[in-house]
């Protein structure tokens, strides 16, 4: 719910037009000093009415289940970007993220039982505040997660001020396109995520697996053991991973600790107060109007487009030279897209922006957390390196070539890959909840031991032993589900292959095997604040 600036505004115009056409006030001085008053007369009644009226007293969501502890001005929003990120909302059982559609609806019912997540009992919605008393809605149910995610997913928009914050690092492309454009560019891009295609990837992806390993190998020296930041390999593996099998480009970043574009996404990614400062005001300010604030923090989301989108029209040149003299067909990413004629270069540049920033940040963001799971159940970790290296061969085979049926001989492997993710929408019922156009809608699909590492819980069956598919949503469900799905699963596997298979990992701070003293910094996806200090030894034999 934005600030009505443009209403206010317009509103106060028309106020001061009848006083020189009605009441024939010429004064500039006394029609500047009308028009103030005016449009601070009304945001400061539109502030009451959405702060401290319409939550209380007039929300048809009122009455829902509530978690305690709620501030009369912040909501539950201190508590929201004073822990870590996932925390107070793992607390009530939620990842959050869209918005309502554009009129309001009721949503499937609930399940016929009462669900409690941590001792609140509900029947799968429940309220909470964000700052300045901003309603958001968790949606706990099967049958409404569905409607969301499947068959009414067009209908949930993501919040402007969602698009605002990531379309400016990730381009508007398919990620953040809406309705029937999202339809159609997807349509456009699938055959280069297709099974088929990924599946001849595996050797790249083995590729760049060994050569990070081996380059963390050189970095360890002659050492028993070294401590590495594992988060910054993993960014750089991904981001060369991403340009070779997404745009056909090396980018060199495992080779070059300082390759200008993997610096470029690490200042992005860095923890500031003002990223904090500017996701608090975009809870009523403008998209238009947050990006111009002058702040530091906005000129350096600026530079760092630019330099981006620079690297982004290069590899379109490159590749648009490379069809022209009749080079034989490519099947990545933006061959795929310059081939469908149905971007502009410019909207090329915003669809290759996406795939750079998301394809290799969440990746890179599951295989550090998988890392610090790993380092914390050695036992766990022991196991799944005696399951890679009796089937795959060794990072130092030249020679040895890995497939995709190679990596799915290994159940335990496919087991402990890290989740994440979700979405909303607008208006759940168990009796006909009525949910208002503009409601931001948060997914629940967490079970009660969801907190819980046991990998072995996905070898007794596919669903982990949840009783709805809607428990698993690292990659969503339905036609908003993840393009790069399959792309993801592949190149995690042999990321994580590589590594555990070569080294053996331990907490450089013993501290963090307790996970509440982990400092998070949020950007697309959560990352250790201070990076991921691993104590990594190389275990010989491979």
């Amino acid at each position: 719910m934005g600030a009505p600036l443009q209403q206010s505004t317009v509103t106060a115009l028309a106020g001061v037009s009848l006083l020189v056409v009605v009441y024939n006030v010429r004064s500039p001085g006394y029609l500047v000093l009308a028009f103030t008053a005016q449009w601070l007369a009304q945001l400061t009644m539109w502030g009451i009415w959405t702060t401290f009226v319409y939550p209380h007293f007039m929300s048809p969501l009122r009455h829902l289940p509530q978690p305690k502890g709620s501030h009369w001005l912040l909501g539950h929003g201190r508590k929201l970007i004073s822990e870590s990120p996932g925390a107070p909302l793992r607390e009530w059982s939620v990842v959050p993220l869209h918005r309502s559609p554009s009129t309001s609806i009721t949503l499937a019912s609930c399940a016929n039982m009462l669900l409690r997540i941590t001792g609140l009992e509900h029947d799968g919605l429940i309220r909470y505040l964000f700052f300045f008393n901003r309603e958001r809605l968790i949606v706990a149910s099967p049958k409404a997660l569905a409607e969301v995610l499947v068959t009414k997913t067009y209908m949930f928009e993501k919040p402007d001020a969602v698009r605002n914050a990531l379309g400016r690092v990730l381009g508007h492309g398919v990620l953040l396109a809406e309705g029937d454009e999202h339809k159609l560019q997807r349509k456009k891009l699938m055959p280069a995520f297709a099974f088929g295609h990924v599946k001849g990837l595996y050797p790249t992806f083995w590729m760049k697996a060994r050569e990070v390993a081996q380059a963390m190998t050189a970095a360890c020296g002659d050492a028993t053991t070294t401590v590495l930041e594992v988060n910054g390999w993993a960014s750089r593996c991904t981001l060369d991973i991403i340009g070779m099998a997404g745009m056909g480009a090396d980018f060199g970043a495992i080779q070059d600790g300082n390759n200008p574009l993997a610096q470029t996404y690490a200042r992005l990614a860095r923890p500031t107060r003002q990223a904090k400062e500017l996701m608090v005001l975009g809870t009523f300010l403008p998209g238009w109007l947050l990006n111009h604030l002058p702040m530091e923090r906005n000129e350096d989301i600026d530079a760092a487009a630019q330099r981006i989108r620079a690297v982004c029209r290069d590899l379109i040149r490159r590749k648009k030279r490379r069809m022209a003299n009749k080079a034989p067909a490519d099947l990545d990413m933006l061959s795929v897209a310059l081939e469908s004629g149905l971007f502009t270069d410019e909207q090329l540049v915003d669809q290759l922006m996406t795939f750079l920033a998301a394809g290799h940040d969440t990746t890179a963001s599951a295989l550090t957390w998988s890392v610090y799971l790993l380092s914390r159940h050695a036992e766990k970790q022991q196991r799944l390196r005696d399951e890679v290296r009796a089937t795959l061969p060794s990072i130092d085979d030249a020679d040895g070539e890995v497939s995709c049926a190679d990596v799915d001989r290994m159940p335990y492997l496919h087991a402990p890959r890290a989740a994440d993710d979700a979405r909303g929408g607008r208006r759940h019922d168990r009796q006909g909840q009525f949910v208002p156009r503009g409601t931001r809608i948060v997914l629940s699909p967490w079970g009660d031991d969801a907190g819980e590492f046991r990998p072995e819980r996905w070898l007794a069956a596919a669903s982990g032993g949840a009783a709805s598919n809607y428990a698993f949503m690292t990659f969503l469900h339905g036609p908003r589900s993840c393009i790069g799905a399959a792309f993801a699963r592949a190149e995690m596997a042999c990321l994580l292959a590589a590594w555990v298979g070569r080294f053996e990992f331990a907490l450089a701070d013993e501290a963090l095997m307790d996970e509440r003293n982990l400092r998070f910094k949020a950007a697309v996806t959560a990352r250790p604040a201070d990076g991921m200090h691993i104590r990594t030894r190389v275990v010989e034999g491979w």
